[in-house]
């Protein structure tokens, strides 16, 4: 197995002290996004082999096995990453597979360059994700029913929110959702950013239930996409806890840290809240317009875990995907170690305490890649997390 050596990604989002922090080490001063652990070709893991994304090309097959290689191609099918929000991410929305495909063959043929700013889709794959908190982690997730929408947008008692209100009261749930979020996105400029001043303004007033859309407000004054997260479910993780993001499902990550694993893609729809391009259009054509439930998950013992009834067995993060595995295992002082040896590939991340990975030993914030078929058992005492794919 290899010891792993990340890229730490300095967006401008990115909180100061969260992952300094869990590493030990000293803040920059500079905000410290996501610590990168995989073999994307934007930032790969480095190994004493060579950079991640160059030991697998050498020998797909060795370093991932035959059935995941069979199933997802000769590359490694997900990204695993540290998340440390100090302030709100993108108002953003993922494709499916086919809208993936389409939009990045369109992209293609009008000649698009893939890293150009206003590119929306950087690879033809989708982007299912799973963020696990390490600390308690604001989020936004899908749409709130219509009309809990609107009373909490009347509940402001801003002149400008009343046909916004009106529309989620009148309309079947899907254009109702439909027609407020493009009519918010869509509004002139100068007249959206006087609504969202005046909200913002209630909003730090009322405080409560509305302080999240503050706090939002602070950071990106006068964007519409403070009124558009009004529209979405808010939810509060406590460590452990988890959000599965599907295609068409608008989301957006607050503040906190957290453990993040998606499917190895690029490909992001904004529509608010960031400097970055924003194409309203398009995610308007991939948004789903419905209401949910943001589903929080919680671990799950494997039925091998459970079975053994010992504590520190491994623990699942149920998805609908087969891109990426999480589970965690919470290790305690004197237990037998874990074998984990599998046919797939695997990254093991520890998040708290000290364990062992085999003959490496890892503290907060260190990882290792573990190629298919190599045996690999963990031990020590803290926490540890696995993934890998369902292949």
């Amino acid at each position: 197995m290899d010891r792993l050596t990340n890229t730490v990604r300095p967006y401008a989002w990115g909180s100061t002290t969260a992952i300094p922090e869990l590493l030990g080490t000293e803040p920059t001063g500079e905000p410290q996004a996501e610590m990168w652990m995989g073999a994307h070709p934007g930032a790969p893991s480095r190994t004493e082999r060579g950079p991640l994304d160059e030991v697998i090309d050498e020998d797909p097959a060795r370093e991932l096995g035959p059935r995941a290689v069979a199933k997802f191609g000769p590359r490694l099918p997900f990204l695993l990453k540290i998340l440390a929000a100090g302030a709100p991410l993108s108002l953003q929305v993922h494709p499916n597979r086919e809208e993936a495909a389409d939009g990045y063959e369109d992209e293609q043929r009008r000649g698009v360059p893939v890293d150009a700013p206003h590119r929306n889709y950087k690879d033809a794959n989708h982007k299912p994700e799973l963020i696990c908190a390490l600390t308690p982690f604001d989020g936004l997730c899908g749409f709130r029913a219509p009309d809990d929408a609107a009373e909490l947008l009347s509940g402001l008692g801003v002149d400008s929110l009343v046909p916004y209100v009106d529309l989620l009261h009148a309309k079947p749930e899907e254009s109702a959702l439909r027609e407020v979020l493009t009519a918010v996105l869509t509004a002139d400029p100068d007249d959206m950013a006087k609504t969202v001043a005046a909200a913002a303004a209630a909003a730090e007033r009322i405080g409560g239930v509305y302080a999240p859309y503050a706090a939002i407000a602070r950071d990106y004054p006068g964007d519409p996409g403070v009124i558009a997260a009004m529209l979405l479910n808010h939810v509060r993780l406590q460590p452990g806890e988890a959000l599965f993001l599907g295609a068409g499902v608008p989301h957006a990550y607050l503040d906190g840290l957290g453990v993040e694993i998606m499917a190895n893609s690029d490909n992001v729809l904004r529509c608010g809240l960031t400097p970055k391009h924003v194409d309203v259009p398009e995610l308007l054509r991939i948004v789903r317009f419905e209401a949910t439930d943001p589903g929080v998950l919680r671990p799950v013992a494997t039925p091998a875990a459970a079975a053994a009834g010992t504590p520190g067995g491994e623990e699942v993060y149920d998805t609908p995907t087969d891109e990426f595995r999480l589970s965690r295992f919470v290790l305690t002082e004197g237990a037998a170690a874990h074998d984990l040896t599998a046919g797939t590939p695997q990254i093991l991340l520890c998040t708290a305490g000290t364990a062992r990975a085999g003959d490496i030993a890892l503290s907060p914030g260190q990882s290792v890649f573990v190629p298919a078929g190599e045996k690999a058992e963990v031990s020590g005492t803290g926490t540890v997390f696995r993934a890998t794919v369902v292949a």
